[in-house]
């Protein structure tokens, strides 16, 4: 589309245009784009949608914007991974979902765009040079090990052993790379692990920060490599060698790098890091301090909140996955023991759809919702995470919309955005 009143607009680009090149230089993707229309004299090359070619040549400010949105967001369409990963989620999934969920893309743009993770195995040479051309930064790689050797069977690609030579690329150049290691028991962890931490803090500060996620294994694993799931004992252990080395970075270099997710230290039942501890949550959306973000923002909204009796009774339920239920019942005692006249019931889905060892809300499914919540106690309304839907869309993973599930359980659902205001003001009617 052309964006009404824009430069484009009143140039004559019309939707259906097809943009050839700015300036004499062809388009390859949004970065191109982006690059070429910040000049004030451009001379665009438009091919109309009847096939009649224009030159519109065109004055305007540094950086200002043509008004132009593409079909595709990066132009080119996203790189699809190549790799055959012994512990992809995506072949995990069971047959008959809609077709986009079982797209594996692994694009450095999108890195950069959106915060994905790339494995940098499917880059050339010349595409890192774009990367710092460009100033991408911050890239987040999924590296998992940093041995060749092992990171090729992980990843089942021959070409996947060089990630450190790419990486170091990369941080020399003054890019930013944040860095992901999915933990498969009995594979990358123990040793292995010191190994990666010790060679990926050595490129510290270039190498901005490690998260360390445990391995995702649903039920669907027919034919694929087997993984064992950790367990009490075993998150145990990778904490306190992950604390280890926090220890040993925060005194060399002023930084804890290292962080797990919030899963090993539940699966644990130990307390979880301070809010300090994460110094600023660099992989927040790797579900890295996303419990002590969700407590600390609760905390502080009842502090300058006015509690009391609420002006009606209220009666609640809320349905979440089974890893976080015990502190979501915390914070519902936070809250109600601000607010009187408040009753709620806090259910926990097993993943019936995914397997029981798939325990966080965000992969919850309406047709588990709708089986387990039927004739339970749900109150006025039944409250459940942004984070279990379609992106800005009311359905979820499996095709079950929201007004089908409020259809099937009887009871109004609402829809609670992520922070902790926004907890509180779902759970007391505001």
């Amino acid at each position: 589309m052309v964006q009404p009143g824009s430069i484009a607009e009143e140039a004559g680009v019309e939707a259906g245009d097809f943009l050839m090149a700015i300036n004499n230089k062809s388009i390859k993707d949004v970065f191109d784009y982006r690059y070429y229309q910040a000049s004030e004299e451009l001379l665009l090359e438009i091919e109309k949608s009847h096939g009649e070619i224009w030159e519109i040549e065109i004055d305007k400010d540094e950086n200002e914007e043509l008004g132009l949105e593409f079909e595709d967001s990066l132009i080119d369409g996203a790189k699809s991974c190549t790799n055959k990963c012994i512990f992809c989620f995506i072949d995990q999934l069971p047959k008959g979902m809609r077709e986009t969920v079982y797209f594996k893309d692994d694009d450095s743009r999108l890195s950069f765009l959106t915060g994905n993770y790339v494995t940098l195995t499917n880059i050339k040479k010349d595409e890192l040079k774009r990367i710092i051309h460009y100033r991408m930064s911050p890239i987040n790689v999924s590296v998992h090990t940093t041995n060749p050797d092992l990171r090729r069977f992980m990843l089942g690609n021959r070409f996947a052993g060089d990630v450190l030579d790419k990486i170091r690329m990369l941080t020399d150049n003054g890019i930013e790379v944040n860095c992901q290691i999915v933990l498969c028991r009995n594979i990358n962890d123990s040793e292995e692990l010191d190994r990666t931490i010790a060679d990926l803090s050595a490129q510290a500060p270039g190498i901005g920060s490690i998260s360390i996620v445990p391995v995702g294994i649903s039920r669907h694993r027919e034919n694929l490599f087997d993984l064992v799931p950790f367990d009490k004992d075993s998150s145990f252990k990778v904490i306190e060698q992950v604390h280890r080395w926090q220890a040993r970075l925060l005194k060399e270099k002023g930084t804890r790098l290292v962080y797990l997710s919030d899963e090993f230290y539940i699966n644990a039942q130990v307390e979880l890091p301070r809010f300090k501890d994460y110094e600023g949550f660099p992989q927040i959306e790797n579900g890295v301090g996303m419990v002590a973000v969700l407590k600390k923002e609760v905390m502080d909204t009842l502090r300058h909140i006015k509690g009391g009796t609420l002006s009606e009774k209220r009666h609640i339920s809320i349905a979440t996955g089974r890893l976080v239920k015990k502190i979501i019942l915390q914070l519902v005692e936070e809250i109600k023991s601000k607010f009187h006249g408040l009753e709620v019931e806090v259910y926990d889905i097993e993943n019936n759809f995914f397997g029981p060892h798939v325990t966080v809300s965000g992969l919850l499914t309406g047709q588990d919702i709708a089986a387990q919540l039927t004739g339970r106690l749900l109150g006025q309304e039944l409250l459940i995470s942004r984070s279990m839907l379609r992106a800005g869309e009311e359905v979820l993973l499996d095709d079950y919309t929201v007004r089908q599930l409020e259809g099937e359980l009887g009871v109004k659902i609402r829809i609670v955005d992520s922070g902790g205001e926004n907890f509180v003001n779902a759970l007391i009617g505001k």
